[in-house]
């Protein structure tokens, strides 16, 4: 994908029903209270060494110990027992499988060359294949494809778990390209030169390997590659914050060093992108510096000297427009006294950036779009002349182009979509001047269409035209399940402090208000991430045929409603994430919809932070909770590999006053034996190298020294993503269902 993102970092709503109401009382009033004394895992003194010492499962942090391997093998032999010997095991297994490996699923297009790329699994392919097209035989009922690489013979040859991570090709041509090869499904690849033209890897080409690289082509035979170059090159997180120009035939000791951050930087690492035009020319060639997880320097790489730019640190940078830079301050920004809001979408010459030189441009032509308080940017495509915008409104999607017509500013046409779903920009091509445009709902299935972004005619700023039928219209998936039987609707929970919550509620048409609709209950509040409406048709299948209840809560932390609406979530104000959360499940039995008995939450990742507090906070709500892949020693999560990457995000526990907040809900630390906690289920993978296993190992093992009733499962292949076999992720999603069923509805 072209579009390259240098970021500091990796819809009407109905008042509350619990407000005012009798008997219903806000989600803080209803926590279980639960002193310290009662809590033995909780440290005396909250140092890290006090941490260490009150941690009596550090053992189960070595990822391939003994002792940590003898746990998993004893807790997966009983949860599989548990689980897959459950009946409904094997009909959900056998449905989701055919969900995941159908073969009229979308092929996700990309531009590739002259043609249309696509990476495919299915179960024949369950490792996938990476393949080509033209444009009029994908937009054809009978798509014949040319196989580019096939991942199952190459495993297969080579001995090796291979999972593909994606590639990068050199435009304009596109012939040549940086394949990523992951061993198991980690996040750290091996990269190798691929030739398209003979569909062979380059004998003598650029080969890099295993790590967490940062990787842009420069020319056809230079790379800017951040990686790890020996001892000392790579910050505590495990990234690399040094970036070197290799040249093909060298190796990366011979590589020539352009740009170096510091070992202490945080994030995600330093990174290179090359932003060019149509032709494939360069425009810009900038560096990204994550100062933490959301601030950043970003610096610009120019006759062979490195300038920084006048940036705020906290920034999205888009692309390049000939000589203007297309980006989004994520805070209030200031630049000769004229303010920009947060979360607007800016314009400015590159001179306009740097230090010595200075061009003087309109408002106007600076300012192109500036979302309303219930609005936020999803994403942006840059073209020659013109931007194509995705906005989130109230959740529910839109699609706007802005033009840049000069002195009267950026003139919009919104572009007619699909009414209450999210619209997704896909791959986009400068050259062509069109963009791979989705949209879905919870209940309607993907469809994919072209956007040939010439279409906008010249109109002053003040008029906003819609145009319909722009988009033509590809592929549509068929449905996967039956949604004549449910409706969606989306109301607002009220928080502790007052601020409303929106959530969207997929629920049976004739729905009895009486508090038993089994109903699961998702959410993730981190990151500046937004979930609008998604097809899940897995879900679909296992979940609501059964006559079950989903909701997606769009909680403080996420980018629902811009950078705003994630940054009043973090470090020190992270509880209102878990305070938004408890009041929509409140709000969810106020309006009886469901009941504790019949409500369940799941979360991965950072949402398994959410979810293991939601249990140790708010037992009370819940009868299930699934956790995946999920964050729960907060106190020691810098010590996990990646987790000194996320300081930004939750504080750093090696300073007393911050690690005082975080230990408020760290829920390994607060677990308490004289507490009844529903039968939780914690699942993650051993190959999961950006969230460590330790922390689901950890958790598990507390609750059973506690003798809390619980399940945990540890595969051993997959890592975080759960991308690398369809045909496991179909086991992985039956488990999920099964337990959810056994809490929820047995």
């Amino acid at each position: 994908m072209r579009r390259l993102i240098l970021s500091v970092a990796v819809p009407a709503l109905m008042l509350s029903a619990c407000a005012g109401m009798p008997g219903v009382q806000d989600p803080a009033d209803t926590a279980v209270p639960v002193s310290q004394a009662s809590m033995p895992g909780f440290p005396s003194n909250l140092s890290p060494e006090g941490v260490a010492a009150a941690d009596d499962h550090l053992a189960l942090e070595q990822v391939d110990g003994a002792e940590a391997m003898a746990f998993v093998a004893r807790e997966n032999e009983r949860a599989l027992a548990t689980l897959e010997g459950d009946p409904r095991y094997e009909p959900f297994r056998q449905q989701a499988e055919a969900i995941l490996t159908a073969t009229d699923r979308i092929p996700a297009p990309s531009f590739l060359g002259d043609g249309i790329g696509n990476f495919w699994q299915d179960a024949t392919n369950p490792k996938g294949i990476w393949r080509r097209t033209t444009l009029e035989s994908y937009a054809s009922g009978d798509t014949q494809w040319e196989t580019l690489l096939d991942i199952d013979a190459l495993a297969r040859a080579e001995g090796k778990d291979w999972v593909f991570k994606g590639a990068s090709c050199l435009p304009p041509a596109e012939t040549r390209c940086l394949v990523n090869l992951s061993d198991g499904g980690k996040d750290a690849v091996v990269v190798r030169e691929f030739d398209l033209t003979t569909k062979t890897f380059v004998e003598g080409g650029f080969v890099l390997p295993e790590g967490k690289h940062r990787i842009s082509w420069l020319d056809a035979d230079t790379l800017l590659v951040a990686t790890d170059f020996g001892p000392g090159t790579l910050t505590e997180s495990g990234y690399p914050y040094i970036v070197k120009s290799l040249k093909r035939g060298q190796t990366l000791a011979q590589a020539t060093e352009v740009y170096r951050g510091e070992a202490g930087d945080g994030g995600y690492g330093v990174s290179a992108s090359v932003f060019r035009d149509a032709e494939g020319r360069i425009e810009a060639v900038l560096f990204n510096r994550p100062l933490d997880t959301f601030r950043s320097e970003t610096s610009e790489w120019r006759n062979g000297q490195v300038q920084r730019l006048k940036l705020p640190e906290r920034v999205a940078v888009y692309g390049t427009m000939g000589d203007l830079l297309i980006f989004s301050p994520e805070q209030a920004w200031s630049p000769g006294g004229i303010e920009y809001a947060a979360g607007s979408l800016l314009s400015f010459p590159m001179a306009d950036l740097r230090e010595r030189d200075q061009v003087t441009i309109s408002n106007q032509e600076r300012l192109i779009f500036q979302p309303g308080p219930r609005q936020s940017i999803s994403d942006v495509a840059v073209f020659g002349d013109r931007v194509a915008i995705s906005i989130n409104d109230n959740v529910s999607g839109r699609l706007s182009l802005f033009k840049n017509t000069g002195e009267f500013g950026w003139a919009e046409r919104q572009v007619s979509v699909s009414p209450n779903s999210a619209i997704g920009l896909g791959d986009s091509s400068k050259g062509r001047q069109e963009l791979f445009v989705s949209s879905q709902g919870f209940l309607t299935p993907p469809m994919i269409g072209l956007l040939d972004v010439d279409f906008l005619v010249e109109r002053h700023q003040t008029d906003v035209a819609t145009s319909p039928n722009a988009i033509v219209p590809l592929r549509s998936a068929p449905p996967k399940f039956d949604a004549s039987t449910h409706v969606v609707r989306q109301y607002e929970a009220t928080s502790t402090d007052g601020t409303k919550i929106p959530y969207f509620v997929v629920m049976p048409r004739d729905l009895a208000l009486d508090g038993t609709a089994p109903t699961i209950l998702f959410g993730y509040g981190g990151f500046q991430i937004s979930f609008p409406p998604a097809y899940k048709p897995e879900m679909g299948k296992l979940w609501l045929e059964n006559g079950g209840v989903f909701v997606q809560a769009n909680i403080r932390g996420g980018g629902e409603f811009g950078p705003g609406w994630h940054q009043a979530a973090l470090n020190e104000n992270r509880q209102r994430a878990f305070d938004d959360f408890a009041a929509v499940a409140e709000d969810l039995i106020a309006r009886g919809i469901t009941s504790p008995r019949h409500l369940g939450i799941y979360g991965r990742s950072n949402g398994g932070v959410l979810t293991s507090v939601s249990i140790t906070q708010h037992p009370e709500l819940f009868n299930a909770a699934v956790i995946e892949s999920p964050l729960i020693d907060m106190l020691r999560y810098h010590e996990l590999p990646a987790g000194a990457s996320w300081i930004g995000e939750y504080g750093d526990p090696r300073i007393p006053e911050e690690a005082a907040w975080i230990a408020d809900y760290s829920a390994y630390q607060r677990l308490s034996p004289e507490v009844d906690y529903p039968r939780v289920y914690i699942t993650t993978n051993t190959r999961d190298d950006r969230v460590h296993p330790g922390h689901a190992r950890k958790f598990a093992a507390r609750l059973e020294a506690q003798g809390h009733d619980h399940l945990y499962f540890e595969d051993t292949a997959g890592g975080h993503s759960n991308d690398a076999d369809p045909v496991a992720n179909a086991r992985r999603w039956a488990r999920h269902y099964v337990y959810l069923a056994q809490q929820l509805m047995d």
